[in-house]
C-alpha cells in the first residue's frame, strides 16, 4: 500500500454560491491523495500499474471548468471521476480552498475535505 499526493494544484473558477461569484470568479487550490497499492509499479517500473498524476490533473481541470456552489460539490466530482478511472484505490482524500471567500472579513482562504 502507499500514497500519491499531488499538492497545490491552483485554478482561476467560476464557482460560489452568490452570483456575483460566478461571474467574477476566484482562485482555488485543490489537495488530491490517494491510497492504494503501488507495489506492482514499484517492482516493475511500469506507468501502466499506478495512478498515473497526469491524469489526477486533467480530470481536476475537468471539474474545476464545470461551475458549482460548493466546494463540496467539486470534491465530491472529484472523488467520483478518480474511482471511474482508477476503480480499485483504496481510497480517495480531495481538499478543495477558496481563497479569498466573501465571509464579510479577512479570511485568507475557506477549505474543505472529503474522503471517498
Amino acid at each position: 500500500m502507499g500514497t500519491i499526493t499531488l499538492e497545490g494544484l491552483e485554478f482561476f473558477a467560476y464557482h460560489g454560491y452568490y452570483p456575483e461569484e460566478q461571474r467574477i470568479g476566484n482562485k482555488y487550490a485543490l489537495d488530491i491523495s490517494i491510497e492504494t497499492d503501488l507495489m506492482l509499479a514499484a517492482e516493475q517500473d511500469k506507468l501502466s500499474e499506478t495512478v498515473n498524476y497526469e491524469t489526477l490533473y486533467s480530470i481536476a481541470v475537468t471539474v474545476m471548468k464545470e461551475p458549482a456552489h460548493l466546494l463540496e460539490h467539486i470534491a465530491h466530482k472529484v472523488i467520483i471521476s478518480i474511482r471511474e478511472k482508477y476503480p480499485d484505490v483504496k481510497k480517495v482524500i480531495v481538499k478543495v480552498s477558496k481563497f479569498n471567500p466573501p465571509v464579510g472579513g479577512v479570511c485568507t482562504r475557506a477549505a474543505i475535505t472529503m474522503e471517498g
